[in-house]
């Protein structure tokens, strides 16, 4: 199930002040000159000032106007850096699975809403995002832009998103390489599940893509803390398998924590940073886990 309209909470909001989206190239010169927006710390030309943070770097704060006014204030600057921020969005059908404890909010919720925290955060830098959307056997996109009016095209997409059909075949991805230009960032959504988005992420990063994952699983994926007589259907070929929840929990731990090292040895091989977010968890904390500044994750 997915729900129908895509808000931020006031309260995610917040929690998303002070991450910045820094392409790795600037992160290995401490985030100096490889962005074009307002970032914390010199630049090149000075933007506004704003309350000191804890974690702010000491140099960054303005002496002088402390002396004057007895308060802290970080100078702001406007750094030139033109860095396009693709969001690629897997709504294959695995991405329609929920808990049972939270019936009404799936996979492709958290990523949906992940998805547009990125976007005002690109947004809010001056950047530019885009947005492809795979599955169903097809990729749909909105086509990089900046300023309010694409996070509307953006938000618009992904409110009429459903989860539904498998992820498409590499004849399908054109689309994805006609637009994501080399240097380009790509933050991939999704289960991981299916060896072909992984793949296309390997094949992004190999190709000058740096590339991101969020990985989406469900508590139950996490605890499998299932008791009785259950049926576990893949949404997408339709297997199904009976069994005692309880008797198959341990093959499941087994199987399911090889696959899981297994992926993060691809991703780690493939230079992609990645994290894990689980839906029980707080919407921010892969966001933090992957933009927040050195000591405040």
């Amino acid at each position: 199930m997915t729900t129908d309209v895509i808000t931020l909470s006031p309260e995610l909001r917040a929690r998303l002040r002070g991450l910045r989206i820094a392409p790795r190239r600037a992160l290995a010169r401490g985030g100096i000159g490889q962005h074009r927006g307002r970032e914390r710390g010199s630049g090149m030309e000075f933007a506004q000032y704003r309350a000191y943070e804890p974690g702010d770097e000491p140099k960054a704060i303005d002496w002088k106007l402390y002396a004057r006014s007895d308060r802290l204030f970080v100078r702001e600057a406007e750094r030139e850096s033109p860095l396009t921020v693709w969001l690629l969005l897997d709504a294959s059908a695995s991405m329609g699975q929920v808990d049972e404890s939270r019936p009404g909010f799936s996979r492709l919720d958290a990523a949906r809403q992940l998805a547009l925290a990125i976007a005002e955060l690109a947004i809010g830098q001056g950047d530019r995002i885009g947005l492809l959307v795979v599955g169903n056997d097809r990729v749909d996109g909105v086509d990089a832009g900046t300023g309010p009016r694409q996070r509307d095209r953006q938000l618009l997409m992904l409110d009429g998103l459903r989860a539904s059909g498998a992820w498409p075949g590499s004849d399908r991805l054109a689309p994805v390489w006609e637009r994501i230009g080399a240097d380009d960032m790509v933050v991939l959504l999704g289960d991981l599940f299916d060896p072909a988005s992984v793949d296309l992420a390997t094949r992004l990063a190999a190709a000058r893509r740096e590339v991101l994952a969020i990985q989406l699983l469900t508590v139950g994926e996490r605890d499998f803390d299932y008791r009785g007589g259950r049926r576990f259907e893949d949404p997408e070929t339709g297997e199904v398998l009976p069994g005692d929840g309880a008797a198959l929990r341990a093959g499941f731990f087994e199987r399911f924590g090889a696959a899981q090292a297994a992926l993060a040895a691809r991703l780690d091989a493939a230079g992609i940073r990645h994290v894990r977010h689980v839906l029980d968890q707080p919407l921010d904390a892969p966001l933090r886990a992957l933009f927040a500044p050195p000591g405040r994750r």
